[in-house]
């Protein structure tokens, strides 16, 4: 069975949603994944579909003439104080472009709070049929593997997922054997992507990598194969491969089509 792959937002972050679909078409993604909910982030645009009418509108007319479909919508974050109800919106939409998946991740060290708080978020994603993949991120409160699957065998929520980034997998030194491990029917997607052998230790450095440097797959030092042979077969490859350098000497179409092209040609050796 062929992959299939999805084209992440952070990858060509620049690009709304309608643009972005049509570079996708035009590189052969089968997907994209869009980032509708507006964290407000320094340098990052706003693409709230569900309050920017026009850019909607678009969207849909692009996912209608390309025939790619939209895979998941990010990032419904777990805060201090967090407004479960403000994603709403986005999974709305998310559901009315045919969306089956929203990424998480927690930013919090109160466990017990988010424990609950994550419970929650699966049970407003589940009345717009949205699985919610938890995402553990290297900077994050959870940032492993292990925290991850505590936090899923905690809220026992049929909608809940694990979200291997094989970045972050490999920065928080998970052994792609401890995948193993985890219940098949909680990988629904992943993100892949390759970067360097060393380790920053310090927050900035992994930030850095992780927005804006990170490596075409195959050509770094992560075994980005070990991971996702672990994973059902139907579990969709979401290239998440922001790197500015590669943006700027080649434009976002053409980085866009090289990150696809390099992970087939790594999976096909």
């Amino acid at each position: 069975m062929d992959r299939k792959y999805s084209l992440a937002h952070l990858t060509v972050l620049g690009c709304p949603p309608p643009e972005m679909i049509y570079i996708a078409a035009m590189a052969g993604y089968d997907y994209v994944g869009v980032r509708p909910i507006y964290m407000g982030l320094p340098g990052e645009p706003n693409y709230d579909l569900a309050h920017l009418p026009e850019m909607l509108s678009l969207t849909k007319a692009a996912l209608a003439e390309t025939g790619v479909g939209l895979h998941d919508i990010e990032l419904a974050r777990i805060v201090a104080n967090v407004d479960l109800k403000s994603y709403e919106p986005a999974f709305e939409v998310a559901a009315e472009l045919g969306a089956k998946h929203v990424i998480s991740s927690i930013w919090t060290a109160d466990k017990p709070y988010y424990i609950d708080k994550f419970g929650e978020l699966c049970d407003l994603a589940a009345q717009y049929d949205l699985t919610v993949n938890l995402e553990f991120v290297t900077w994050a409160e959870v940032r492993t593997l292990a925290e991850a699957c505590e936090v899923l065998h905690a809220v026992k929520r049929k909608n809940a997922a694990i979200l291997i980034d094989t970045l972050h997998a490999y920065r928080s030194r998970v052994s792609p054997l401890e995948l193993d491990a985890v219940p098949k029917d909680w990988f629904r997607m992943a993100h892949i992507c390759d970067g360097p052998a060393d380790i920053p230790t310090d927050k900035e450095s992994l930030i850095f990598v992780g927005r804006d440097a990170r490596e075409y797959v195959g050509q770094g030092a992560i075994d980005v194969a070990a991971y996702i042979e672990r994973m059902p077969e139907d579990v969709v490859l979401s290239v998440e491969l922001p790197n500015l350098a590669r943006v700027k000497a080649y434009g976002n179409a053409e980085h866009a089509r090289r990150c696809l092209a390099t992970a087939k040609q790594y999976f096909a050796r």
